[in-house]
């Protein structure tokens, strides 16, 4: 997936959300105080390189491109609900900073320090941030899909902030951010901004339908997102139907 490209064939997605979202990508608005703090932030679209340039064994995802396809993520996020947000008579402030880091700790939010192999967003510091190594490795073991959705998805989490979106339980939260995600994805699939290849939806379902909480955790417990049936349709009524299917009105 790529702005304007077609996206090269990935591996299995179900194992990228698998270990990716499910595993971490989701904590969302969960954490809401505090500022990044070293290293110091970049602004949003520059993620910092990952390290020396390399490859996977069949030569088709270097860290340019990792670095390429994330500045798209979060322009196209940008632009995307900029013109959402104008639609509506309303003016939309991007999120302030896409953080990278390396280490347990490095970043905080809240006070609390950011454990490895997690994205999160991160609301009073108003940023995104991202452990880079976990990231390229997840894109070299699946491809570039990845990276829009878990940028569509903590990118919503921003956006429900804007809107002053408050749920009692975090999957009404997390389910939502799901179908903003889709949303997001799906609009600019249809608008030909974004570009799926042919099976690239089979593998978004087959993902989806792997992921979700363990049968035997509460819906209502704290950092619920939904079961994997929950969450594969909330991600496909947005990428179906647009935002009008994700209850913002």
């Amino acid at each position: 997936m790529g702005e304007n490209a077609r996206r090269r064939r990935p591996g299995p997605l179900a194992g990228l959300l698998v270990a990716v979202v499910v595993a971490a990508g989701c904590m969302g608005g969960g954490l809401d105080q505090g500022e990044p703090e070293q290293p110091r932030p970049r602004q949003s679209g520059q993620p910092a390189s990952p390290g020396a340039d390399a490859t996977r064994a069949d030569g088709t995802t270097s860290v340019a491109e990792f670095k390429q396809d994330f500045s798209d993520a979060v322009g196209i996020a940008q632009r995307y609900w900029t013109a959402q947000f104008r639609a509506s008579g309303k003016q939309f402030e991007p999120i302030r900073r896409v953080v990278p880091y390396t280490r347990s700790g490095e970043v905080s939010c809240g006070g609390e320090g950011l454990p490895r192999n997690n994205a999160v967003y991160c609301s009073a510091g108003d940023f995104i941030a991202y452990d880079v190594n976990w990231s390229v490795g997840a894109f070299r073991q699946v491809g570039d899909a990845f990276l829009f959705y878990l940028l569509g998805h903590e990118y919503a989490h921003g956006v429900q902030v804007r809107l002053g979106i408050r749920y009692n339980f975090t999957i009404q939260q997390e389910l939502q951010a799901d179908c903003m995600a889709g949303a997001y994805i799906g609009d600019n699939v249809r608008s030909g901004t974004l570009t799926l290849a042919e099976g690239d939806l089979d593998e978004f379902r087959e993902g989806l339908l792997a992921v979700g909480d363990d049968p035997d955790q509460p819906w209502f417990a704290e950092g619920s997102h939904g079961t994997a049936e929950q969450r594969s349709d909330s991600f496909f009524r947005g990428y179906e139907n647009s935002l009008d299917a994700c209850g913002l009105g």
